[in-house]
């Protein structure tokens, strides 16, 4: 199957089964999303929604958060993986929020990227979800899984994963291809033993068709010994 079939037959099966696959993080405007996805960096999303309701309570606004000391923040974070950073982060977020952007989060990811703690996996997520850009967030859900399947061909990084699937898939549709590879990676194609049995893109996986052939091959050798 070549890469375009491999597109075709991924993107007609998850527009069958997930045509709105979303975010799985609790959010209700930008600037709540931004604080989220900053959290979220190697950390469950399950985590985070146990976090944030508090952290809105007590910093509902970019200006409230402007005005938090790095303390504060970390005594609501504590829980989340590098809360020393991800603190001293946030309130520099919300301080910038404040002071250079009107406390309105940015469309552009070159400004996006501006803030602390934002990298381009963030800006591309805020950009997509909150702005409905074309922006494709490369996580290493995502990034693990385009490669087995062949979306990605010899992919060493992240932004070379990005282009390339920027590449292939329809405009129209890059916002929500992150969330199916993103999803897909995190229930089914898991990081240590895949769960192919119940996947339903085995024809078109490039990483299953080449375990299923040395299987086989296994197989034929040891009836042959």
């Amino acid at each position: 199957m070549r890469r375009k079939e491999r597109f075709d037959f991924i993107i007609r099966h998850f527009l069958q089964t997930a045509p709105d696959a979303e975010t799985e993080l609790f959010y209700s405007n930008p600037y709540e999303l931004l604080v989220a996805v900053v959290l979220s960096a190697q950390c469950t999303d399950k985590r985070v929604n146990l976090t944030t309701p508090r952290f809105f309570e007590r910093f509902p606004t970019a200006e409230s958060l402007s005005r938090a000391s790095v303390d504060e923040v970390f005594a609501l974070i504590r829980s989340i993986s590098y809360p020393n950073n991800k603190a001293k982060h946030l309130v520099g977020l919300g301080q910038m929020l404040h002071h250079e952007f009107n406390d309105i989060v940015p469309a552009e990811i070159d400004q996006l990227v501006k803030l602390p703690g934002v990298g381009r996996k963030t800006a591309n997520v805020i950009a997509s979800v909150i702005f409905d850009k074309p922006a494709m967030a490369v996580d290493t859900h995502v990034f693990r899984v385009s490669a087995r399947l062949g979306l990605t061909q010899k992919a060493r990084t992240p932004l070379e994963a990005e282009k390339q699937l920027i590449k292939y898939l329809p405009e129209h549709l890059v916002s929500r291809a992150h969330h199916w590879l993103i999803l897909h990676g995190r229930y089914i194609c898991v990081a240590r033993s895949p769960k192919c049995g119940e996947c339903a893109l085995q024809e078109a996986c490039q990483w299953y068709q080449k375990q299923a052939r040395k299987a086989a091959l296994n197989l034929k050798t040891h009836a042959t010994n």
